[in-house]
């Protein structure tokens, strides 16, 4: 895939199935993400990687959250079987740390310039992705149990593997109505 076709037909895939990406696709992912900008090189995120029985850990954690939240059964099981629709699983974490010239909203834009670069990177090799958010990735049961302090964030989690069906490209945005130019 072509750099530009790449970057104006990025589209979510939402149905994903085996097989999940390889040893070999995952490290150029995390070394695609690694390229994010990234103001006095702080490096502020992790990637954890949910694979094999690791998704069923991660869906013990989202149930424990939505019965800590008082959900109903079936929104604990559903809950609990999220990480399950794709073959990985890759949580994005920002790590904030105290910097004099790189304020927490920055170190927070570079892990989510890292998660588009580990998607993008994604659909580069063929595989399709999907980054989720929602109200697991803002509970703070969630955060502590996948060891996160308080002031680090859950930019995401991004679900990879083959594309089920075709990926679906939405239609073009009116950027133009976006752009001022000022001469």
């Amino acid at each position: 895939m072509q750099a530009i076709e790449l970057l104006t037909t990025r589209s979510s895939m939402p149905r994903l199935v085996a097989p999940g990406p390889t040893h070999e696709q995952l490290q150029l992912m995390f070394q695609a993400a690694c390229r994010a900008p990234d103001h006095m090189a702080l490096m502020p995120y992790s990637f954890t990687l949910y694979q094999e029985q690791g998704r069923a850990k991660l869906g013990t954690i989202f149930a424990s959250a939505a019965k800590a939240r008082e959900l109903n059964e079936t929104q604990v099981a559903q809950a609990q079987e999220l990480p399950l629709r794709a073959p990985a699983v890759i949580m994005v974490a920002m790590r904030a740390q105290q910097h004099d010239k790189v304020p927490r909203d920055e170190q927070l834009a570079c892990a989510a310039c890292a998660t588009l670069l580990l998607q993008q990177a994604a659909f580069a090799q063929g595989l399709g992705a999907i980054w989720r958010t929602g109200w697991l990735a803002e509970d703070e049961v969630v955060k502590a149990q996948l060891g996160l302090a308080p002031a680090d964030a859950i930019v995401g989690f991004l679900y990879v593997g083959t594309p089920a069906v075709a990926t679906p490209i939405k239609p073009d945005k009116d950027w133009q109505s976006k752009v001022e130019i000022v001469e």
